[in-house]
């Protein structure tokens, strides 16, 4: 009885991922945009409307910027605008200031500037680091993605970083959802609760702007006006990998 399922745990292969940092995702996934200045009006005309049609006014045709902070990785505008935008699969996409997340053509990767990492980050949560995740209003795909960093195929553990169930047993929060009014007040509670020093990572789109909910009346992001935010991740939803190579570039264990 127990044969059939060596057969079938066999035929699904190697799942453990031996080396996170050589990690290569599939061309079908949309990652850091590739922005082209447009050459001629009708190029020009297809960003414009590219522009318009963003949900979350994430791209600005003059001057050409895109905001990942915001970017829903829909496709849309590469569709509208092939020439102008095109997702890569680098998921290489965090950083350490929200203007880091800001693209402008000719850009080939997202800037991670070491100066702007505290050092005490690196010196007390080099070797092992405890995370509280806070889903403040989030509609649960971030999260499972984090999850996933814990499965048999990242086990991101094995570097030492983990979630814990109680804030007074982290080093910091991470931060997902676009903060609702209803949860400003406990999101507060959370993060007093962690000791210094402490960590604030901001994952996904909807965390780092609000996303498609940042006019709401039911959202409230005053809580980003008293704390200092030490990673930015995009994505919607974020990746394990970018959440990974986030913070292995936070802790300099690996460079961009």
């Amino acid at each position: 009885m127990i044969l059939p399922k060596f057969i079938v745990r066999r035929s699904h292969g190697r799942q453990y991922i031996p080396d996170l940092d050589a990690v290569c995702l599939t061309e079908k996934f949309r990652g850091r945009p590739e922005l082209t200045e447009p050459s001629d009006d009708e190029q020009r005309a297809a960003l414009t409307r590219a522009a318009a049609i963003c949900p979350t006014q994430a791209i600005a045709a003059a001057p050409f910027t895109l905001d990942m902070g915001r970017c829903l990785f829909c496709g849309e505008c590469a569709r509208i605008a092939p020439r102008a935008i095109r997702f890569t699969n680098d998921y290489r996409i965090g950083s350490p200031t929200r203007e880091g997340l800001r693209l402008t053509p000719g850009m080939d990767r997202v800037p991670f500037d070491p100066a702007a990492v505290r050092e005490q980050i690196v010196t007390t949560f080099g070797r092992a680091l405890k995370l509280r995740q806070v889903s403040a209003g989030g509609d649960a795909s971030v999260e499972m993605e984090l999850n996933a960093t814990g499965n048999v195929n990242f086990d991101f553990g094995r570097y030492g970083v983990e979630f814990t169930a109680s804030p007074r047993h982290a080093d910091g929060i991470v931060l997902t959802g676009p903060v609702t009014a209803n949860m400003a007040e406990a999101l507060d509670i959370c993060y007093d609760a962690v000791a210094e020093p402490k960590l604030l990572i901001v994952c996904g789109s909807e965390a780092c702007s609000g996303g498609l909910y940042a006019a709401s009346r039911a959202v409230d992001r005053s809580f980003f006006e008293r704390r200092h935010v030490d990673l930015w991740l995009p994505g919607a939803p974020t990746h394990p990998m970018t959440f990974i190579d986030g913070i292995r570039t936070l802790l300099r264990k690996k460079q961009r």
